[in-house]
């Protein structure tokens, strides 16, 4: 019975590791349902990246009140978890406080920890108020209904429950040190906590006990908790920004990839030896599907992207065709494609591997109205905090639909005609191109 306690507390810990490295695992393979990316160049820019944006939230700050919230709760909740590694060699051996030993770098840690707790509840309590109250237009969208609209709150819920028990649990804890109980030495310094200390002032030394060990349970169950939650929130961006920044796209925002099918077909067609209507080499495989219709089209780099999305809706918010009534949502074509693949991963997790369900997601979940409404200006790619691309899926989206269907709009399909016959999209015969000039 004396080591109860311990056994349940690792049975927990390998429980809630486990189920997360499951998931984690699944996650993996859904991104390598896309094709695969060279990402070898620019190392040192990549790493830049990582740095300045995943690491420095350079491109949070440029919305300054939101994005210095957000640095408290970034920071202050990954410094704080540092404490983890404490409660876990606590919960296997039996001790308490085993750094305690440090000594004077030990009462700066956990002072440092208090004062990033509230910060972090500062900020989440701020973020809360934000969305349910203030209601800022971004987070009300209409892609923004039902679970992403309460995965938001929950997550905000979660943060304010760990906060509050990390500083319920040691305000108890320095109670038990000044009234002097069994293994509850004199160390840390508590400057949030320690404002706690009235409502607990005239407990007897068990009830103490029992509320410090069962914020100390809830604390760390939580923490395993909320590590399995994020492969159901949106909050996996906590893991994925590093990764996503680093693939993120280095080429000017301008630059659209080539084909390498069409830019060797149109290579033969110029090459005055090469018979254009000639059957292709023996063994030469056929050229790749031309665009994108559902997810396995897409490259591993844009799935990643697809899961690293934060729906902050910032892309959304400077989007000029959603500004003026459009369908389009860069943050719902994230959100669409993120849907679509795990979809196709359930079905691999049910029938082994992926069965035909008649489905993909042009037509099924990316409506043609929003693909056509994109502007390809790249206000969304600049916004996003986490050098996501949904402009990328849209262009690739928008090749099939030309390519492979022949279904640009009319109006796209004039354009292209004026180009081809004209030298421009207009419909001014060639020699009154340059009439202008002379108005």
């Amino acid at each position: 019975m004396q080591y109860l306690p311990n056994i349940i507390f690792l049975v927990a810990l390998i429980a809630g590791v486990g189920y997360f490295i499951k998931n984690s695992r699944k996650i993996i393979r859904n991104i390598n349902l896309g094709h695969k990316v060279d990402a070898s160049d620019h190392k040192k820019e990549r790493w830049s990246n990582v740095f300045r944006i995943a690491l420095g939230q350079s491109k949070m700050v440029v919305r300054p009140v939101a994005g210095l919230l957000h640095i408290f709760v970034y920071v202050g909740f990954i410094i704080i978890n540092i404490e983890v590694l404490e409660i876990i060699i606590d919960g296997i051996f039996g001790t308490h406080r085993i750094f305690a030993g440090l000594g004077v770098f030990y009462d700066i840690l956990i002072a440092s920890f208090e004062i990033l707790a509230l910060l972090v509840l500062i900020g989440v309590i701020v973020f809360w108020i934000r969305r349910n109250i203030i209601k800022i237009k971004r987070f009300w969208n209409p892609e923004m209904k039902s679970w992403p609209k309460n995965d938001a709150n929950i997550i905000l819920y979660f943060e304010m429950v760990l906060m509050s028990l990390f500083l319920i649990m040691n305000a108890t804890d320095q109670q038990l040190q000044i009234l002097g109980a069994a293994h509850y030495t004199e160390a840390g310094l508590f400057p949030v906590s320690s404002y706690l200390l009235p409502i607990f002032d005239g407990l007897s030394e068990s009830t103490l006990i029992l509320i410090e060990r069962g914020a100390w349970w809830i604390h760390i169950l939580g923490i395993l908790t909320f590590l399995n939650y994020l492969y159901f929130s949106k909050h996996l961006h906590i893991l994925l920004a590093f990764p996503n920044v680093y693939y993120g796209k280095i080429e000017p925002k301008g630059q659209f990839k080539n084909l390498e099918s069409v830019t060797k077909e149109v290579k033969m067609m110029m090459d005055p030896n090469i018979d254009p209507f000639a059957a292709p080499p023996e063994g030469e495989e056929a050229p790749a599907k031309f665009g994108a219709s559902d997810v396995t089209d897409l490259s591993r780099v844009q799935l990643l992207n697809a899961y690293t999305c934060t729906e902050c809706g910032r892309c959304t918010s400077v989007c000029p065709a959603n500004q003026t009534g459009k369908k389009l949502s860069p943050r719902k074509i994230m959100m669409d494609t993120r849907d679509r693949v795990e979809e196709i991963g359930k079905n691999i997790d049910k029938n082994g591997e992926f069965q035909l369900d008649d489905k993909q997601l042009l037509d099924n979940y990316i409506t043609r109205e929003e693909l056509w409404a994109c502007t390809t200006c790249n206000a969304c790619v600049d916004a996003c905090p986490v050098s996501i691309d949904p402009l990328s899926i849209i262009m690739e989206m928008r090749q099939y639909l030309v390519m492979e269907q022949s279904a640009a709009p009319n109006e796209l399909n004039i354009s292209m005609t004026n180009i081809e016959n004209n030298g421009a999209p207009w419909p001014y015969n060639q020699m009154d191109r340059l009439n202008w000039k002379n108005e």
